[in-house]
């Protein structure tokens, strides 16, 4: 239940930088602040985790840097979305990766899936693609399949190595590949004004460096998909805040499609949701 908790905290976390980083990319260019975003990232762990790295060895260096590339990809389609649709419809999609990810472990590892998760994740794929403008949607349907590859391969290497290092060599590999792309693209630049600068300092160092340094810690002790279900809560936080922050007005299909998003999540993984239900249960008391 703590390892749960805590992914429920990393949630809040990203729920609030939707919010952000759609005012943000909306000054300075997308892969520019993405890159320094995991820079910033990069340079928060290097203190305390340079010295462990070699501990990781070629092999467990080659696994971080591998889902480093996944989590840049994943930003870069994301971000993307998120410049085309709302912060709450962004939100809502993204969560698409608690469906997504018994599929993708279906895939890569012949995990079985029963029949309620089959029917799951058709009913939160057709509401996932209609909760928003649909170009940006598609953007950031395809970063939650990004997202839920990451977190499948995750449960198979977060035991096997040293936290701080492996999210340390993760964080380097996302910000060289969006720094390569960044200057392909002649982006980058300084970044200017407290909109950008705040977005980057929050990203950075607490939705970048200490939330998968988080996620790392808890799959040593919790499955990929109660991880995928715990992230759940940021659609959930990214409604909120894209609201109240935002402004954001879905309309009656758009919050239908989230509603339906929500009860396909559900019906994918309803014992994983039980544990979820009580852990929320858990803190309010």
């Amino acid at each position: 239940m703590t390892a749960l908790a805590a992914l429920i905290a990393v949630t809040a976390v990203w729920g609030v930088t939707f919010v952000q980083v759609k005012d943000a990319v909306a000054l300075y260019p997308l892969f520019a602040f993405l890159a320094v975003r995991f820079v910033l990232a990069t340079l928060a762990l290097a203190g305390p985790a340079a010295r462990r790295v070699p501990s990781l060895g070629r092999r467990g260096a080659g696994a971080a840097a591998a889902l480093g590339l996944l989590l840049a990809t994943g930003y870069g389609l994301q971000t993307a979305g998120l410049q085309r649709t709302t912060v709450s419809g962004t939100g809502f999609v993204t969560g698409m990766y608690v469906v997504l990810t018994p599929l993708i472990a279906l895939a890569v590892f012949r995990t079985r899936i029963g029949v309620a998760a089959w029917v799951g994740v058709a009913v939160a794929t057709v509401a996932g693609i209609h909760a928003g403008s649909a170009g940006g949607d598609l953007l950031v349907l395809a970063a939650a399949a990004v997202y839920s590859l990451q977190i499948v391969l995750m449960e198979r290497f977060a035991p096997r190595y040293d936290a701080l290092a492996f999210t340390l060599v993760e964080m380097a590999a996302a910000a060289a590949g969006l720094l390569v792309v960044a200057l392909a693209r002649g982006d980058l630049g300084v970044p200017r004004g407290w909109t950008v600068w705040g977005a980057l300092l929050v990203t950075g160092i607490f939705a970048s460096a200490l939330a998968y340094l988080v996620q790392t810690w808890a799959q040593r002790r919790t499955s990929a998909t109660r991880t995928a279900l715990a992230f759940t809560m940021e659609p959930v936080f990214a409604a909120l805040f894209g609201y109240t922050l935002d402004g954001d007005r879905l309309g009656v299909l758009g919050w239908g499609g989230c509603a339906a998003i929500m009860a396909g999540i559900v019906l994918a993984e309803p014992a994983a949701a039980g544990a979820l239900v009580s852990v929320l249960t858990r803190r309010r008391s």
